[in-house]
């Protein structure tokens, strides 16, 4: 088997940081090649440098048998490449992106539509919908579609499942089996351990180095300790009478598309709980509903006491929220976030200073207190994040998947920081597409086409729907769905 990729020493320097420090690998014509590591190991460095979207800084990379930096434009139009936020144009329809990517190599949409066909045909309902309002699963399908317009002979995958709902990170995977029967090469990076184990082989890599190259379960046993690290225990939280959270018929309509209907249901203090449902379920709508962001159409719900639609002013100064993109300013030091939202929250002025201190003690991050937050690790920041979300001890905190994007070993690490804040009393409200995560939750609902289809602790849920993990009980539910994640 012929190698289409290979590379020798490849080096990436950012400054004093050497990102990609002597990497060699080689990826065979028609595998399917994983690339996997903590957050900040280098991957989609390496990445750039192989689709030729920046130069090595040492060693040498060739793909396809031309060099990165040689022979660049002829590189470009034998792969495709699909980062992590897909590259999409979010003001151009669905139509209109394919088209202009198909342009870009020269080709007609119709020249290679048997090769995009089973993935575009779930899209073809919505050519006139602008891409920024598909839901996470549609954009994963048109941005792969995007990808194999012009046929390409390798296909370059930076975690392209983030923020994707169990079910259609199922069906990508199967997309990418049915790509390789086709012969073409596909290298993916993912943190989800259960895709890495779909490869023909992964390279582990961490601190810019490559540590590894085996088949999965070799890779996953001999570093088993930052790639599989055990579960965490926690006891469960039983406090019938202290409720924070009073849900009864919420309703949200927008024209004649019921997003969220008639859902009720009740949070007790201190409890962690899981808000679970595919992509375009409703989660969203109806947290941003119980967040006082957006009016309910009809029930009525309660949050901190006060009531989300009359008083929706009071409920944000009750609550924290983290969003999945972590609500930070990039370009202010990691102080001056803290300092920010904590005149925000309204700390007392003397207040700010020792507790900030004491915040940065606390994550370890006080010699990166001058340190700009874009220039942090993706799981530095989320922990951050997640800090300065409670720095004012609210009521309750809503987590919109705040795991996203992040290697195994940095989620068990988050998860301990909500551990401690439920037993410091504060109710997590959190949505996640990771089914291990939905295990640590007290309780747990599941929305299906805007409706509440199941809610009890992890082990009840798995005993009513006979299944051995969570993953079983959200496929059997979100394959009930009638209307499309659209």
């Amino acid at each position: 088997m012929a190698n289409v990729i290979e590379t020798c020493g490849l080096t990436k320097r950012y400054g004093q940081l050497t990102a990609v420090d002597g990497v060699n690998l080689s990826v065979g014509e028609g595998e399917l090649f994983g690339l996997i590591g903590p957050d900040g190991a280098g991957k989609s460095s390496i990445y750039r440098m192989l689709a030729t979207l920046m130069p090595p800084d040492g060693g040498t990379a060739r793909v396809l048998g031309l060099d990165v930096a040689a022979d660049y434009r002829r590189i470009r139009t034998l792969i495709g490449y699909m980062p992590e936020r897909f590259s999409l144009y979010p003001d151009l329809t669905v139509s209109e992106n394919l088209k202009f990517f198909a342009s870009l190599f020269n080709v007609s949409v119709e020249r290679n539509r048997d090769l995009i066909d089973s993935i575009f045909s779930q899209l073809a309902r919505f050519p006139d919908r602008p891409a920024g309002k598909l839901s996470g699963g549609m954009k994963q399908k048109l941005a792969l579609s995007c990808a194999l317009i012009h046929k390409p002979d390798v296909l370059f995958l930076d975690e392209p499942t983030t923020g994707v709902d169990p079910v259609s990170r199922k069906e990508f995977w199967g997309m990418l089996r049915r790509l390789k029967e086709q012969g073409i090469t596909i290298i993916a990076s993912t943190p989800i351990i259960d895709e890495a184990r779909q490869c023909d082989r992964i390279a582990f890599i961490n601190e810019g180095e490559i540590k590894g190259i085996d088949t999965p379960d070799r890779i996953l046993t001999r570093f088993a300790g930052i790639l599989c690290p055990p579960g965490l225990q926690h006891e469960r939280v039983e406090n019938h009478e202290n409720k924070v959270i009073e849900v009864e018929g919420l309703t949200k309509r927008f024209g004649n598309f019921t997003a969220v209907d008639h859902i009720s249901f009740q949070v007790h203090r201190g409890e962690i709980f899981g808000f679970l449902g595919a992509n375009g379920a409703g989660k969203t709508t109806a947290m941003r509903m119980l967040t006082g962001l957006s009016r309910p159409t009809g029930g009525k719900a309660c949050v901190a006491g006060f009531d989300v639609a009359s008083q929706p002013e009071e409920v944000k100064k009750n609550i924290g929220y983290m969003s999945q993109k972590f609500s930070l300013y990039e370009d202010l030091k990691v102080w001056e976030n803290i300092r920010l939202f904590a005149g925000i929250y309204g700390i007392p002025e003397a207040e700010i200073a020792p507790k900030t201190e004491e915040l940065l003690l606390r994550l370890g991050l006080e010699k990166e207190r001058d340190t700009l937050v874009k220039s942090l690790p993706l799981g530095w920041k989320q922990k951050l994040a997640f800090s300065v979300s409670i720095f004012h001890r609210p009521k309750i905190v809503f987590l919109d998947e705040p795991t996203g994007g992040v290697d195994p070993a940095t989620r068990r690490q988050f998860w301990e920081l909500i551990y401690q804040a439920a037993d410091e009393g504060i109710t997590v409200f959190v949505t996640t597409h990771f089914m291990d995560e939905a295990e640590y939750c007290d309780r747990i609902s599941i929305m299906v086409d805007g409706v509440i289809r199941a809610l009890d602790t992890p082990g009840e849920l798995k005993r009513q729907f006979n299944a051995t993990t969570m993953d079983d009980v959200f496929q059997q539910l979100a394959r009930q769905a009638v209307r499309t994640a659209d």
